[in-house]
């Protein structure tokens, strides 16, 4: 690149914003990109979606539903800039959707109720969006309904956010009288005009029943905001006031620091507040450039300090690099979307998928605007895009140059907790079953797909009862499948509770040569922070088993663990070092040491205390005080353990741990207890070993 074509293009990258729209469900998220699609030109209606007919949520399921079930990647413009917005969805069971969103984004809007404020799967995804470094805005959203409070929901910011946030606006008006805002960065009123979809506007001075608490609210915001730059504070302690541009930049750098959070505020339903909104994400939050990019991934077989390991600055100059974060099958083949941080692509070139280690080739290029594409020639840093052509390459995988092959930092991927048996209804549908579920794992890393050695079953595990009846019903609409589908069973696990050291004698004599083998294993539970993982060690001295045969062996017992000894579920939590072995010149090999592998766990795992682990839940029930002792009481039948309870008004939010098996069907009876008033949400939080009853009871079901 010559430098004037760099200083294009990262001119370009300042001129891109990638930011996501997140929130608890029912907040408001898909509305409010309604809005801002409509406003920037991109949408010449606005989508409801009561109707059935956003933009966004484009799939028949979220329409008929009213929910958002897979992030949509829309682009539009606005005061010169470029904006790739991602609306994902709020429900718990789709949270990967979230994950894997803030992972390649920028900067993002929390959209927070105007009634509630902050709700459960608010602070979950806010979590996910520290775990990634994301700058945030706040938008409190729905300040037109009923019962709506300002100042209450921002509260809830501190107290189960615990940050600093900063008001840029205050409402004008409460619930159905609220007109505009207090602009309080540049000291003046918006206020919106009825009738005309929110578009027009205008400014006027800030009325005087508010204009002491504007003052009060805006020296806040000089305080807290000109604390980020000595250079700011000293301009504004000698003349008294800093120019716009100054407050202006201070908020930004407060912003993608994490310092502080400004929260906006309006109706996006009522198309109040939408456009400063979109003002906002061009003036504080960040270009490409302006974060620090992303980690190299850690080496898999070691452990370091991943503070330490060195970080992709976004670079247009550079050598290829980017990361792909969802895939999608539809009519058309396998689109992978793709965040690039490094160098230019264009149509054509081979890239390097440097987490397999395959070479791959693009084919076409688009940019996405939820399901309709627009083709482009090439794309840079700082762009998403969508890649058609490529084969193996899945979530989570790295495309780079072959001449600078990094591994960019992976995504976590939450647990499967629920499962159900698939059977197509015909013979002739296994084929095409196959194919689809396929398609559907590859497209969704929180699902997960294995055959259960015992009865032969497809066993398809998911986040909940919603995510798993999505897929159903996708399996039936766009793949043709029609399925016979097994009760929603949990993902039980077993693991071990003491250390055993099992000696196996594998010998087969059938003319010829024979298989002969000998493993001496120790088999050992794992402390509880490593309850998901199987680790391996090799002691072997002396060559007492060949080194080639290592390997077979620890396939074997990995393969073994599939299928558990106490009720066949799989093993997990534990390690296991093979200690000494025999091997025989001529009869001995790589197939004769997995089986003895193999027997070996089958046989020392009975010995190692084996247990039957279950998954607990973090319960959060939100429901009117009269009804708290049915709430309480009725967790408590279901094993579950209060953490605490929360006062809000006439409301209480109860938070408790409950095993999953006592949860399912529970929002029907949660509904009939409380006249349909409470409402929970439910998120996998951890394994533990079931009682002995009902480990009794489950081993029974199972034999």
């Amino acid at each position: 690149m010559t430098d004037d074509s760099v200083q294009g293009a990262k001119s370009a990258l300042s001129k891109i914003r990638n930011i996501g729209i997140t929130a608890h469900i029912d907040a408001g998220k898909t509305t409010t990109t309604e809005r801002m699609l409509y406003y920037t030109g991109m949408s010449h209606r606005i989508g409801e979606v009561h109707d059935g007919n956003t933009t966004t949520d484009y799939m028949e399921q979220e329409r008929e539903r009213g929910i958002t079930i897979t992030s949509a990647a829309v682009t539009c413009e606005w005061d010169g800039h470029r904006i790739n917005i991602i609306d994902t969805p709020g429900h718990i069971d789709f949270n990967i959707e979230v994950n894997r969103s803030l992972r390649v984004l920028d900067g993002a809007i929390f959209v927070i109720e105007g009634v509630a404020g902050v709700q459960p799967q608010s602070e979950t995804n806010w979590r996910l969006a520290d775990r990634y470094n994301v700058p945030r805005i706040i938008f409190i959203n729905k300040l037109d309904r009923t019962g709506a409070d300002f100042d209450y929901a921002f509260s809830t910011l501190k107290e189960k956010l615990d940050i600093v946030a900063i008001p840029l606006q205050l409402p004008i008006g409460a619930e159905e009288n609220m007109v505009g805002v207090v602009d309080l960065v540049e000291m003046r009123a918006i206020v919106w005009e009825g009738g005309e979809l929110g578009a027009k506007f205008h400014y006027e001075e800030i009325p005087a029943d508010m204009k002491e608490r504007a003052e009060e609210a805006r020296q806040n915001l000089l305080d807290t905001a000109l604390s980020v730059d000595t250079a700011a504070m000293e301009e504004y302690f000698e003349k008294g006031e800093v120019d716009l541009a100054t407050l202006k930049r201070c908020i930004k750098k407060g912003t993608i620091s994490g310092e502080f959070r400004p929260v906006l505020c309006g109706t996006a339903f009522k198309n109040k507040g939408v456009q400063p909104l979109l003002d906002a994400v061009i003036d504080y939050l960040p270009a490409p450039d302006e974060v620090e990019g992303i980690r190299i991934a850690p080496p898999e077989d070691k452990e370091v300090d991943e503070s330490f390991l060195p970080i992709i600055p976004v670079d247009p100059e550079g050598k290829f690099a980017g990361l792909a974060f969802k895939i999608i099958s539809d009519k058309y083949g396998t689109l992978t979307f793709v965040r690039v941080y490094r160098g230019v692509l264009n149509t054509g070139d081979t890239v390097l998928n440097t987490t397999k280690g395959t070479k791959e080739r693009v084919g076409r290029m688009f940019q996405m605007h939820a399901d309709k594409r627009q083709e482009v020639k090439s794309v840079g840093a700082g762009d998403i895009a969508a890649f058609v052509g490529l084969k193996d390459t899945v979530t989570g995988d790295t495309l780079a140059d072959a001449a600078d092959p990094v591994v960019l930092e992976r995504m976590q991927f939450p647990v499967p907790v629920i499962d159900i048996s698939v059977e197509p209804k015909t013979k002739d549908a296994v084929e095409k079953m196959t194919l689809a579920l396929q398609k559907l794992t590859a497209e969704d890393p929180s699902l997960h797909l294995r055959t259960d050695q015992e009865t032969g079953q497809t066993i398809l595990s998911g986040m909940g009862e919603l995510h798993l009846d999505i897929i159903v019903d996708r399996l039936r609409r766009e793949y043709g499948v029609d399925a016979n589908i097994g009760a929603p069973q949990v993902a039980y696990r077993e693991t071990i509770t003491q250390s055993h050291t099992e000696t196996y004698t594998h010998k087969k004599q059938s003319g010829g040569s024979g298989q002969f083998a000998e493993v001496k294993i120790t088999f050992e539970p794992l402390p509880e922070k490593g309850d998901e993982e199987i680790i391996f060690e090799n002691k072997i001295v002396g060559g007492a088993v060949p080194k080639e045969y290592i390997p077979a062996v620890d396939k074997g017992v990995r393969m073994q663990s599939t299928t558990g000894v106490l009720a066949g579920f799989e093993t997990v939590g534990f390690k296991f070092t093979l200690e000494d072995g025999k091997y025989h010149d001529v009869d001995s090999s790589a197939l004769a040491f997995e089986i003895a592998a193999k027997a070996c766990f089958r046989e020392g795992m009975k010995k190692a205390g084996p247990v039957i682990l279950e998954p607990i839940m973090d319960v959060e029930i939100t429901t009117p005080n009269d009804h708290v002792g049915d709430v309480v009481g009725d967790l408590n039948r279901r094993r579950g353990i209060i953490q605490n309870q929360e006062t809000s008004g006439s409301t209480v939010l109860i938070r408790s741990q409950v095993p999953l098996k006592e949860m399912f069907g529970y929002i029907s009876h949660l509904r009939s207890a409380t006249k349909g008033r409470a409402s929970f949400t439910m998120q996998f939080h951890h394994y533990e070993p079931v009682p002995r009853n009902v480990q009794d009871e489950i081993i029974a079901e199972r034999s």
